[in-house]
């Protein structure tokens, strides 16, 4: 009897190159595996860019801020400081009683007086304002006048005569009253008057040559009119008048005065008296030593019509 024969079977052994396979497959598996949990991650959070960063070299450019004005109406707040106002035009503003000065910009407003010494003469020579002006007055009858400036006195002709066209254009002047009209001409046009402004000697040669004296206590004083000419003492056309300094007057306002008074002369019109104590003396009252009684006032007009006293006997 045979016996079977039992077939033993022996257990495989991996070739050198299935196992090589293998590790290569678990490694890649592996790999696999973390990189799918990385991207499982990393979709969860929020993608933030990573900086970048400026070259050491350069630096980083800063911040643009754009800075938004407010509009021209808008009102600051109460711990901001006030916009700059430009500087209002100042117009010399004297008690009620008398006139404020329509040539502030011709001297300081609130000036009383020119500080320093005045040229007490000059050469006696005068240097004519160069331009024409025009017609000022509405309607009546046309007078034409120079204006001049004594040559030493300091003072320039132009200037002059900036103050003297500004007085007598105020509708306040002698202008305003619709029988009268005044313009300023060169010095070699025809004219019908002169206005001087003079040193204090030669205001008082001329004056006295003219038949008035304006010396007070030996020294030309006041100002005067002589036949075709109003001549103004520079002494006061700088230091202004006692009554005028006494009610803390501006010498603009002052020179509204004399400007206006001593062509009132040549006008025709003479010295007044106070119509009433207290009140604004009229034009024509010799303000320059007294006031009469009443307070300072510089023009021949007043509430928008003619402004007169009494008439005095001398």
């Amino acid at each position: 009897m045979i016996a079977p024969v039992t077939s033993v079977l022996e257990p495989e052994t991996p070739s050198p190159q299935g196992d090589r396979w293998r590790q290569w497959w678990l490694a890649l598996f592996s790999v696999t595996l973390v990189l799918l949990t990385v991207v499982t991650v990393a979709s969860r959070k929020p993608a933030t860019p990573a900086p970048t960063a400026a070259p050491a070299s350069v630096p980083a450019p800063a911040p643009s801020v754009t800075t938004t004005a407010p509009p021209a109406s808008a009102t600051p707040s109460p711990s901001s400081p006030p916009p700059a106002a430009s500087a209002p035009i100042i117009e010399s503003t004297p008690p009620a009683s008398a006139s404020p000065s329509a040539t502030s910009s011709l001297v300081d407003a609130k000036l009383l007086q020119i500080a320093g010494s005045v040229p007490t003469h000059g050469s006696g020579n005068f240097s004519y304002a160069t331009k024409r002006g025009s017609i000022l007055g509405a309607k009546g009858q046309l007078r034409r006048f120079r204006v001049a400036v004594e040559k030493g006195s300091g003072e320039d002709a132009d200037a002059f005569a900036a103050q003297v066209v500004s007085t007598l254009g105020d509708e306040r002047s002698w202008t305003g009253n619709g029988t009268l009209r005044l313009q300023m001409v060169n010095g070699n046009e025809r004219a019908d008057f002169t206005v001087f402004l003079a040193t204090r000697d030669t205001a008082g040669a001329k004056c006295q040559a003219g038949g008035t004296n304006i010396r007070i206590g030996g020294v030309p004083y006041t100002s005067c009119r002589v036949p075709g000419a109003a001549i103004i003492n520079l002494d006061r056309y700088r230091k202004s008048s006692k009554p005028y300094l006494n009610a803390k007057i501006p010498l603009a306002v002052y020179r509204n005065y004399v400007i206006n008074h001593e062509v009132g002369h040549e006008l025709g019109h003479h010295h007044e008296g106070c119509p009433k104590t207290g009140g604004p003396a009229p034009v024509m009252v010799q303000q320059t030593l007294t006031t009469r009684g009443c307070v300072p006032y510089a023009w021949p007009r007043r509430n928008d019509k003619p402004f007169s006293g009494p008439a005095l006997s001398h």
